[in-house]
């Protein structure tokens, strides 16, 4: 199944891969962290491979930190390859931020300043990385919590220079639009507005919550449901670019399958009369 043909899909836990397994909802597709199947067999591989006979999979990484000051590790760029020949996934996709340098790896997505230095480095990054892997991958904006006066271009813009420059796509998550709005005091939609609608190759939903010491905070804690301001923006940019690929990511509190079901119901049913519109235009 080609990304284009793929509706709402969830986030794969190993609690549910009975139920993934047996699921068999149409248009349903799965994502997963490759850096949980960076080896060369055994029983999580092996689970993998059974997922992937059944639904398409998208690869979200989390640990190439294209934004910092080091290249991809080699060895990494390598293995992430030879997954995905074995996967042949349906996206890839990594984060605007970084989490190494000096071979040291730090456990969180760290901010960067949008300068021209750190464009030169995301380009070489996502060059190098497109090159190894063969393909385009998609780019996530991340969410933000304090302002960074650094800055020389505006995320959006930034982002579509990044696009122009390397080829790559762009994953938006909508939730980190969200947060970052509250937090910094932008506005959400006009942010969504400016983004190239071509190269949108995917969207993710999460929840996120209150930072219990500062008040007024908002965390992108994938650890609860929707809310309805998320929502909310999700249809403003359904209207302005159509059906996207859309990923459900529930990291904590993880609910019942079911429950994650309900949601992907919630995105297919905005999806749907827009891909059906898409369809009958292409015909």
């Amino acid at each position: 199944m080609t990304a284009h043909l793929l509706t709402a899909g969830l986030g794969l836990k190993p609690q549910h891969f009975d139920a993934a397994l047996a699921c068999p909802a149409p248009g349903l597709w799965f994502e997963v962290h490759p850096e949980n199947y960076l080896m060369d067999g055994g029983p999580r591989l092996a689970w993998l491979h059974a997922i992937r006979e059944q639904h398409p999979v998208a690869l979200h990484g989390v640990s190439l930190s294209l934004a910092g000051p080091d290249a991809p590790d080699p060895a990494h760029l390598r293995q992430l390859a030879q997954l995905a020949g074995r996967i042949e996934p349906v996206l890839i996709s990594e984060h605007l931020a970084w989490s190494r340098a000096g071979g040291h790896y730090l456990p969180d997505l760290l901010p960067v300043p949008r300068t021209a230095a750190t464009l030169a480095r995301l380009n070489a990054n996502i060059s190098r990385t497109q090159e190894v892997l063969k393909r385009r991958i998609a780019l996530e904006n991340p969410s933000h919590y304090l302002r960074m006066d650094q800055h020389s271009w505006s995320e959006p813009e930034f982002l579509q220079e990044l696009v122009r420059r390397t080829g790559c796509g762009l994953l938006v998550d909508v939730n980190n639009v969200y947060v970052s709005a509250c937090n910094l005091g932008i506005d959400g939609r006009q942010y969504l507005d400016q983004l190239p609608v071509d190269d949108i190759l995917e969207i993710h939903l999460a929840g996120h919550s209150a930072d219990a010491s500062l008040p007024g905070l908002l965390v992108d804690s994938h650890d609860a449901p929707i809310a309805a301001p998320v929502w909310a923006l999700y249809q403003h940019l359904l209207a302005r670019i159509g059906a996207r690929p859309t990923l459900i990511e529930r990291d904590g509190n993880v609910p019942a399958f079911d429950e994650l079901l309900t949601e992907r119901e919630q995105a297919c049913a905005l999806l749907q009369p827009l891909m059906a519109a898409q369809e009958e235009q292409a015909a």
